[in-house]
């Protein structure tokens, strides 16, 4: 093999190409090229221009009095790329592994495989200076490089595109790792974390022999690690840590790094239900937790641990979205002072896509939250699935290479080393305010959970955990060698570890951490759980004529020299006319002037999804953009002095991980409107995983409340199965005990009145809108400005067209079927049915129903839908509704949710139309 094809195929020519380069500009090259090019000036210099070799002598570069020879230089150009091929690859040699040596990856580091061998050993290299910053001898170097590269931490950074930041993260490597070496006092704190991690273990272990408790045994490391990641972040500013993390090591995280008590811990073990209990709860290995520590330096912290269930990385975006929220709120956007923490398992962050989502929305300004600091506990197993069955890459923390942030592999048995990467870690994300992944290469001393048996698939690799000494023993046997530890305090640290192990299982009585309620959250204690009767009441939600008027001129103002496209000409001449002429507000209209009237009071709209600063079906047009420049210009920003700034996103084409952003954004402030909508409503099912364990189960399951707003486009207009239905269905299954309010509207006034209700609530709900599609410009579909000004929200909308007494048939109907079923009555002049709408279907309106329906006393009633009988709203109805015998007008039970021939849609819907009133 050439001795350069390994790095490139550097050739003469490439070199002179580049010391061309470095003559004119020194900074435009690799430092170690200029670390190279600055010797062989030197050489140049002092012995002319380069000859015929002459090898073996020692001295700059090789060469002897009066030449230095093309051999030399190649051989100073092959260290260079020897010490390149370190930083970039010595991540696959380093003793990282704590219980099995590591595969064979090839790393090719040899001598042989850069043209050198021992005979250079003792030849003095220019390239040395980018070490040492002076010349040094082969064999100095790659002992040096060994001692940095080779050791318990395997550095993965060289494929970073940024110079200054591969610059900084290579001096922080070969300067500050090689002379890492903690104070006696903090080597004492790492013991006692480490203390603290075992005998928390140890005592449910004892306790409750057999229960689930997903233990951090053989990772242990932990404890130390996010100890030390906490503590130096507070150093550097940050005043609040959120953490999300699975079940592994969760109970010993609450105890010994947020300071939940044992006791606490022992009631959920033992299945107490705490006071004041919301709901059903969950498991104690998914709640949350919140604390407010001190750090040995005398820094106040606040942690926050987010709640999660058993999909282990759906809590990721949830963080991301509450840090973004309180650093709006709280922090004045200043993303040093909080800091997002994900703690993943090896084979979750490979394996679920969510983390591929939450890595590629971490520099886009919509989902920026200044870096997150992600931490692998590196199993190398998933519950019975070898990592080699895991994942098709080497590392499970490749995806970090797609956002350029830097890995650091570390050997959970190494403690110092697991601080340093953690310390390190905690520099960069504030100095770079970029993600950085931590990958703590451990073991899990016991199964899945502690009932499980992990020989059954893992015998051999088993067979060596089970022999192997925990971190802590082999770190207290490390201070006493080398003397870090003097006998009798070594002694005395035993013994108080021994007395602390018998403490916990004596459970004698900790002291709970105060904790003080930040501004935010005492929003939230200011806040009440509904109650039954709060869906009977009607909310004032109307906005003065004033203040229509003000929005209004900021949605038709435009800015001195803006240039406009053609069509928003058109726009704003139509917008002009409905605010101030027509005084008639389509839904777009309606809908802005919702968030300007929000806006207008102070308070946060937070919007995002797939194209919605125009809107999928051109109908928002929330921003406008300069014809020429292609410069946005936000209307709503523009309505008076003090107001909030509209907050709209055009997301990344991701449904999971961004709806868990927005609902963990509003998990954070109770004063923000916060939406999410989807393109089209059929995509939410990408997001399910959300819906399901945390948005509508959100109060019973978390004893939290939330009151995100989901948009979902809804409507068959015969654009195939993928765009006609939003699983209406499927979130009024899921609706039970006023836990969701589910909507399908019909006019632009009762938008209006739904969003600003989100608001207005003593309370928080989550909100699901069956949003329009074709409504969104018929022009049936207006309100006046009086409804703004004098209305309310209406649950449900009689007919104002019939004569009661000589109705014969109610058609009960939701969404945009109103307007189809509307036309043929109109049309055919039906005075004999009836229809009304039901524009809010969870909670459930049955009384303003009943009192509607008791108008008709001759008339039969009959539920209309466009989905399939067994989709849509029918089954629901069925359950809710039992006052009369209702039967219902659909489409035919199918497994698809429409067709994909438009003839057909058309042929459908008109013979529900032509059923309907018959």
């Amino acid at each position: 093999m050439d001795k350069f094809s390994y790095i490139g195929n550097a050739d003469v020519a490439y070199v002179e190409e580049l010391y061309q380069q470095y003559k004119n500009d020194p900074e435009s090259v690799d430092s170690t090229w200029q670390y190279f090019f600055k010797g062989f000036d030197f050489s140049v210099e002092q012995y002319g221009e380069p000859g015929e070799s002459t090898n073996g002598q020692n001295g700059a570069a090789a060469t002897t009095k009066g030449k230095a020879s093309k051999a030399d230089i190649e051989k100073e150009i092959s260290v260079r790329e020897l010490i390149s091929a370190y930083r970039s690859r010595a991540h696959l040699l380093s003793k990282t592994n704590p219980v099995r040596p590591r595969r064979d990856r090839r790393a090719r580091l040899e001598l042989k495989d850069f043209g050198l061998t021992d005979a250079d050993l003792n030849t003095t290299f220019e390239a040395g200076r980018t070490i040492f910053d002076r010349p040094a001898t082969l064999k100095e170097i790659i002992d040096a490089l060994k001692h940095i590269y080779e050791r318990t931490i395997g550095f993965e950074y060289a494929y970073i595109r940024e110079p200054e930041v591969l610059e900084w993260f290579k001096q922080k490597i070969e300067s500050e790792s090689l002379n890492f070496n903690p104070s006696s006092d903090y080597k004492k704190r790492i013991l006692s974390k480490l203390n603290e991690a075992v005998a928390f273990e140890n005592f449910l272990h004892t306790k409750y022999i057999g229960q689930k408790r997903f233990s951090i045994e053989g990772g242990e490391s932990t404890i130390p690690a996010l100890d030390a990641v906490i503590n130096r972040s507070a150093e550097l500013g940050v005043k609040e840590v959120v953490i999300g993390m699975a079940h592994r090591g969760r109970l010993n995280v609450l105890v010994n790094i947020m300071g939940k008590t044992y006791e606490d811990v022992f009631n959920e073990f033992e299945g107490e239900m705490p006071e004041e209990a919301m709901g059903d709860g969950d498991v104690k290995y998914h709640l949350g937790f919140a604390t407010e520590i001190d750090t040995p330096e005398g820094h106040k912290v606040n942690l926050q641990l987010a709640p999660n269930p058993s999909h282990l990385e759906a809590v990721d975006p949830l963080v991301e979205g509450y840090v973004r929220a309180k650093c709006d709120r709280m922090y004045d956007g200043n993303v040093d002072r909080i800091l997002p923490i994900l703690i993943h398992g090896d084979a979750a962050i490979a394996g679920q896509g969510l983390v591929y989502e939450i890595t590629q929305m971490s520099k886009l300004e919509g989902y920026h939250t200044g870096g997150t600091i992600h931490f692998v506990i590196n199993n190398q197993v998933g519950f019975t699935t070898n990592f080699e069955d895991a994942r098709s890459s080497i590392y499970c923390t490749d995806v970090a290479k797609m956002t350029d942030s830097p890995v650091l592999h570390v050997n959970g048995d190494d403690p110092e080393a697991v601080v340093f990467c953690c310390r390190l870690a905690a520099e960069f994300r504030e100095k770079f305010n970029r993600d950085i992944f931590i990958d703590l290469v451990c073991y899990r001393k016991h199964g899945h959970n502690e009932s499980d048996e992990p020989k059954f698939t893992q015998p051999a690799l088993y067979k060596l955990i089970s022999k192997h000494p925990n971190p802590r023993e082999l770190y207290l046997s490390r201070l006493k060698e080398s003397g870090d530890l003097n006998a009798s305090i070594a002694k005395e640290m035993e013994q108080e570890f021994k007395q602390m192990l018998q403490d916990r299982l004596n459970m004698v009585k900790q002291k709970a951490v105060a904790y003080k309620l930040q501004p935010v959250e005492k929003e939230w204690e200011e806040l009440r759980w509904s109650t039954p009767t709060d869906f009977d009441r009607v909310y004032d939600t109307k906005i003065t004529a004033d203040m229509v008027d003000k929005i209004g001129k900021a949605l038709t103002f435009l800015p001195k020299g803006f240039k406009p496209i053609r069509q928003i000409e058109k726009l704003l001449e139509k917008r002009k006319d409905m605010f101030f002429d027509s005084k008639i507000l389509d839904w777009a209209s309606a809908e802005l002037l919702a968030y300007g009237s929000i806006l207008a009071e102070g308070k946060i709209v937070r919007f995002s999804g797939q194209d919605v600063k125009r809107g999928t079906f051109s109908h928002r047009h929330a921003v406008l953009h300069d014809a020429n420049t292609s410069e946005p210009f936000y209307s709503l920003d523009y309505i008076q002095e003090g107001q909030e700034k509209m907050r709209i996103y055009n997301s990344l084409l991701s449904e999971y991980g961004v709806l868990g952003f927005e609902f963990g954004y509003a998990m954070a402030n109770p004063h923000a409107l916060t939406i999410w909508e989807a393109q089209f409503g059929d995509f939410a099912n990408g997001a399910q995983i959300i819906i399901d364990q945390f948005i509508t189960a959100v109060e019973s399951k978390w004893q939290k409340m939330n009151g995100l707003v989901m948009l979902l486009p809804h409507g068959y207009e015969g654009q195939g199965p993928e765009h006609s239905s939003a699983r209406l269905e499927r979130f009024l299954q899921m609706s039970a005990e006023y836990n969701i309010i589910v909507a399908n509207l019909t006019t632009p006034a009762n938008l209006f009145h739904i969003l600003r209700r989100q608001l207005a609530w003593e309370f928080r709900k989550p909100l699901v809108i069956m949003s329009p599609k074709s409504l969104l410009r018929d022009k049936k579909v207006v309100s006046s400005v009086s409804e703004f000004t004098d209305g309310q929200f209406h649950e449900v909308i009689g007919d104002d067209y019939v004569e009661a007494k000589k109705v014969k048939k109610v058609l009960l109907c939701t969404g945009k079927i109103y307007y189809d079923l509307l036309k043929k009555q109109q049309d055919d002049k039906r005075k004999d049915v009836a229809i009304i709408r039901v524009e809010q279907l969870h909670p459930f309106p049955t009384k303003s129903i009943h009192l509607k329906l008791g108008k008709y006393v001759n008339a039969k009633t009959y539920w209309v839908q466009e989905e399939p009988v067994n989709m849509g709203a029918w089954s629901y109805i069925q359950r809710v509704y039992r006052y009369d015998q209702i039967e219902v007008i659909a489409r035919k039970s199918s497994a698809s949710p429409a067709t994909g021939y438009h003839t057909v849609h058309s042929q459908e819907q008109a013979t529900i139309i032509e059923a309907a009133f018959k």
